[in-house]
């Protein structure tokens, strides 16, 4: 799969500095990123609204900065804005529902909270807080993980995190809205964060890493507790799960090899995972799965060696094709995201380190040629 990038950047000014008007309160906030470069980045907070516009969240210390189109399809952008959240940990698990709304959940005060998005540019709701599954000891409430969070068909969200006995634990939030209970779903030696995401079917499927294997749970029916399935034998640095949706009832997991940081495919009937490269990047990959030149295909994104995106693509679930990784654009820092644009262009983004978005979009031209980088 031919892939080009231009590694030149322009900076385009946001309108809403030129107006003359007095900017809200919000607006006047741009912290630096990254706020604590040591917590786990995750790849999924570009995302596309039921008005067609792309929305990038990034967490911040005591707060989140957003940045949405103005129009379906871009180029122009408004933000940042920043929303205080104080005693907010700069990290985020963002997931969406089909109906576009956007869920936001993180560690406030050492308790989970979470909040939701309507709209596209629309305020957030008031921050709940979730608790821990140890209301009463604070030492083992010390312990958990951050969390991942999922949106299942009816809307509901579903939170996951890495427990006090490095298992892990999920808390799913009932019909009317209301939280259930925590469920232990037991396992041991977790490290990392848990990677929760749905089939086709709507069904969920979890993994999570330990020093020498990767452990799973499913379940059979919407609503029905998980239950561990078999181990994937493989030796993954903590931080770097993330899975696509790939064929009918499968996923396929991504992760990198411990130590030395090469990317693997994996998904049920594959006798052993598959490398694709990526060899020294950081983080988790970006996935999109979309067609290029009428071929199906999955694209991935990376946090490059020389701290770089890298853009790569092959046909999806054709692992035996390779991918090359193409460097892109300035150092950036956490991890890229991908999403796909109201007119159906592949998009990545990356965050810089003084807390500039910056945006490639896909050319109407053949393969994967991506235009020059936009810095706002």
């Amino acid at each position: 799969m031919a892939l080009r990038s231009a590694r030149r950047s322009k900076r385009r000014t946001d309108e809403a500095g030129t107006t003359g008007k007095r900017p809200r309160r919000s607006d006047q906030v741009t912290p630096t990123l990254p706020a604590d470069p040591s917590l786990p980045p995750t790849t999924g907070w570009l995302l596309r609204g039921k008005d067609g516009r792309l929305t990038a969240y990034a967490p911040t210390a005591e707060g989140v900065l957003r940045w949405t189109e103005r129009l379906p399809g871009g180029p122009d952008w408004q933000g940042p804005q920043f929303f205080p959240v104080p005693g907010l940990r700069p990290y985020l698990a963002l997931a969406q529902g089909a109906d576009g709304y956007v869920h936001l959940t993180g560690m406030c005060a050492g308790e989970l909270t979470t909040t939701m998005q309507y709209q596209s540019g629309r305020p957030m709701r008031q921050w709940h807080p979730m608790g821990t599954p140890y209301p009463t000891d604070k030492e083992r409430a010390g312990r958990i993980g951050l969390p991942s969070a999922l949106v299942d068909p009816r809307g509901a969200l579903h939170v996951f995190i890495r427990n006090a006995d490095g298992g892990v634990t999920h808390r799913p939030q009932s019909l009317n809205g209301r939280w259930g209970s925590w469920a232990d779903l037991k396992g041991n030696d977790v490290q990392g964060l848990p990677s929760a995401h749905l089939l086709d079917t709507g069904l969920t499927e979890i993994v999570a890493a330990t020093p020498d294997r990767v452990l799973r749970w499913v379940h059979d029916a919407l609503g029905a507790p998980f239950e561990r399935a078999d181990d994937i034998e493989a030796s993954v640095e903590p931080g770097s799960l993330s899975a696509e949706r790939t064929g009918r009832e499968r996923l396929t997991h991504y992760w990198r090899e411990a130590g030395t940081g090469t990317v693997h495919a994996w998904r049920e009937g594959m006798a052993a995972p598959v490398a694709l490269g990526g060899t020294g990047g950081k983080g988790p990959i970006a996935l999109l799965r979309t067609p290029v030149d009428g071929h199906d295909c999955t694209i991935m994104a990376q946090l490059g060696p020389d701290g770089r995106p890298a853009l790569a693509a092959y046909p999806t679930e054709d692992e035996s094709a390779g991918a090359d990784w193409t460097p892109t654009g300035e150092p950036c820092v956490g991890a890229p995201s991908l999403a796909l644009d109201a007119t159906g262009r592949v998009v990545l983004a990356a965050m810089a380190a003084d807390g500039t978005l910056r945006v490639t979009r896909q050319k109407a031209e053949s393969g994967l040629a991506m235009e020059a980088w936009t810095t706002l």
